[in-house]
């Protein structure tokens, strides 16, 4: 069980650090697309690589503790032979797996989403003026929304990715090879990302909106609303094709060397 742990800790996080230093421009992107005062006062193509430290750190430590949750989940949970309960044990798998990821994945995604913004401030600058302005709760602003807009995305991708790899598994008569599921994951992702991107882009007007402010309060069905009022749908979709290109791309990285981690391991 130990090197299960060992194994799981290690696929995960291998597979979570290559995928968001690779993606990262296309996120940054995404989130001046998002952001409140407009692209190109948020940066435009500037500084595309501003508040990678943020994520450089925090993505091993959330790729694992998603997938140690996961694995863990599944095994305990009913699978296999009942192959109707495999779709809701991969759901509440994914789910929990996400609750506690986001323990991790909220505080780093806070920083590094305010120096996308903001090219010219430094990573450590914009920690320490989130720390000394709004304290550790200023670092888990949002933590309820990313919850909100994780969850139904690993409802629909990790079900998808784990239906197609074993639809093409029967259809090939044996287990699908590592690049296989890399590409399951890149359909699966790119699926559930542009089905979820309003609730990403409600998470971005909340992580970035100012202290004190009523979107800094992290109600989602208020920051939906008020970009439907002010901007309409396409306000509600703003960064979809990035962050479906970031996702589709990330999946087949992410999910593709997960599975290639878990084979040379085990």
């Amino acid at each position: 069980m130990h090197f299960l742990h060992g194994f799981v800790l290690k696929a995960g996080g291998v597979a979570g650090v290559c995928v968001d230093l690779i993606v990262f421009p296309l996120d940054t992107v995404k989130t001046r697309l998002q952001s409140p005062q407009g692209f190109r006062k948020a940066g435009g193509f500037r500084g595309i690589y501003a508040g990678v430290p943020s994520t450089a750190i925090g993505s091993f430590p959330n790729a694992a503790a998603f997938f140690i949750t996961y694995e863990n989940v599944k095994s305990v949970l009913p699978h296999g032979s009942s192959s109707y309960l495999s779709p809701a044990t991969h759901m509440v798998a994914a789910s929990l797996g996400e609750v506690v990821a986001c323990l991790i994945r909220v505080p780093s995604e806070v920083v590094k989403q305010r120096a996308q913004v903001s090219p010219s401030s430094s990573t450590l600058r914009i920690l320490s003026h989130t720390l000394y302005h709004e304290g550790i709760q200023g670092l888990y602003r949002g933590y309820k929304s990313t919850v909100l807009r994780e969850i139904p995305f690993s409802l629909v991708q990790f079900p998808l990715w784990e239906s197609l790899k074993d639809l093409w598994s029967w259809k090939q008569g044996h287990v699908v090879d590592s690049w296989q599921s890399a590409v399951c994951g890149a359909f699966a992702g790119g699926f559930a990302a542009a089905v979820t991107t309003p609730l990403d882009v409600a998470k971005t007007r909340i992580m970035l909106a100012k202290t004190g402010s009523s979107s800094a309060r992290g109600n989602v069905l208020a920051a939906l609303g008020g970009i439907w009022r002010t901007q309409g749908l396409s306000g509600l979709f703003a960064g979809v094709v990035p962050r479906m290109a970031a996702i589709s791309l990330g999946g087949f990285i992410f999910l593709g060397t997960y599975e290639k981690t878990r084979q040379l391991l085990l």
